[in-house]
């Protein structure tokens, strides 16, 4: 990563930062401070090592769902289906992880405005998501957890591959991009709101379902969430450019390597779920 900037201005590069258009949320902020250090600045070895603790703290939360399968496995039982897998489920394990997933949105705020605790509160965040990925795996993919593994080799290439468009300037982080993927996630966002409220509405609950049940749309927008996804990398690897080159001071490093391990992550989540609605539709 020590190259990232080879083709993309250097440490001495002006450019006009639009941070409101700043494509990952977590990284937004980092975007638009200036402060400078004389010593102690951040790195992209440092960066590189927090981000491996993160995704380190995302293992242990897989792990912990696997723990704790027997312990949530109380109550009654909920029968659904997820993306073509029937899955049986207690009611305690519907409750943990409701309440994972309301943990995971408040940590990743606390993590992404607070940056005395993104330390802290990305790591907890970090748990959540591998809590989460736990349950993919270990209770819908069950008998399939190598998918698990599948979907991290296609993660990593994914990564590897846009490191290297952006090293060597064949896409850079203009401002046309980030206003682009700015648009398509608000508007993802808007039309995910509505489909859930249209959801609970008897005359449009149907159509819904029918869409959520359709493949093709399906494997649609995973694919259109894994692009936009990996577009983000590109805006994570820029940012981590300007904080290395304008040497800010190394507390920003948590921020930045926060910023790179959420964008893994869901793009990880992301081909997960590709991978999950493919293998559904072949045992159906």
């Amino acid at each position: 990563m020590a190259n990232l900037s080879y083709n993309n201005g250097g440490a001495a590069r002006q450019r006009k930062r639009n941070t409101f258009l700043s494509a990952n949320p977590v990284m937004r902020r980092l975007d638009s401070v200036e402060e400078y250090a004389e010593n102690d600045v951040a790195t992209y070895h440092g960066i590189i090592l927090k981000t491996g603790l993160f995704l380190i703290f995302t293992l242990a939360g897989m792990i912990l769902n696997l723990f704790l399968l027997d312990a949530f496995s109380s109550g009654n039982v909920v029968h659904t289906n997820y993306r073509g897998f029937e899955i049986e489920m207690y009611s305690g394990e519907v409750v943990a992880l409701v309440v994972t997933l309301i943990l995971a949105i408040v940590f990743q705020l606390v993590a992404a405005f607070v940056k005395s605790a993104t330390p802290v509160a990305g790591s907890l965040y970090c748990v959540t998501q591998g809590y989460f990925i736990g349950f993919l795996i270990f209770k819908v993919l069950k008998g399939y957890e190598y998918i698990g593994m599948l979907a991290f080799a296609i993660t990593m290439v994914i990564v590897l591959t846009m490191l290297l468009l952006y090293s060597k300037g064949v896409i850079k982080a203009t401002k046309k991009l980030r206003t682009v993927l700015f648009t398509l996630v608000i508007t993802s966002f808007v039309v995910s709101l509505l489909a859930v409220i249209a959801s609970f509405i008897p005359v449009t609950r149907p159509m819904i379902m029918t869409i959520r049940q359709n493949y093709a749309l399906s494997i649609g927008f995973s694919l259109f969430f894994i692009i936009i996804a990996s577009l983000f990398l590109i805006c994570d690897f820029d940012t981590i450019d300007h904080v290395v080159n304008n040497r800010l001071p190394k507390k920003y490093e948590w921020q930045a390597a926060f910023g790179l391990a959420f964008t893994i992550v869901w793009i990880y989540l992301k081909v997960l779920e590709l991978l999950i609605t493919i293998l559904g539709k072949k045992k159906n």
